[in-house]
């Protein structure tokens, strides 16, 4: 059983990426258990303002001193805020991957694709059963 980190009222990936509803708005980051099996982060790629995406598709990537990742758009939607701090300080990725840590606003094409995803109680599931 995991010590991570797996908010309420957030939904989930089995990519390990999570989303915050905020009206229509998605707020899009990467799990506490994908960045602790990461480790240390050091370089974020990230999408521009403008960008659409489909549910699923790849929108950035996470690279830290073990491996590279893509991440993944737990619902689809335009971008519609970039969190650019990340690509001067992508370590803050590691100690607050739910407030500051955020990679992408967008505004949902489609917000009931977000209710298929997991709730904390499943993704938690999720997790301790990879160990």
């Amino acid at each position: 059983m995991g010590d991570w980190k797996i908010p309420d009222g957030l939904r989930y990936t089995e990519n390990d990426e999570w989303i915050r509803v905020e009206g229509d708005t998605g707020v899009i980051g990467m799990t506490d258990y994908a960045q602790d099996q990461l480790s240390d982060i050091v370089y974020v790629e990230l999408p521009a303002e403008g960008d659409a995406f489909a549910q699923g598709e790849a929108f950035g990537v996470v690279e830290s001193v073990k491996a590279a990742a893509d991440m993944h758009m737990p619902a689809g939607g335009e971008v519609i805020e970039v969190n650019n701090a990340l690509e001067d300080a992508p370590e803050t990725i590691n100690g607050d991957p739910y407030d500051g840590g955020w990679f992408v606003k967008v505004k949902l094409s489609d917000p009931a694709e977000v209710e298929k995803l997991m709730d904390a109680a499943a993704y938690r599931a999720h997790c301790d059963a990879r160990g």
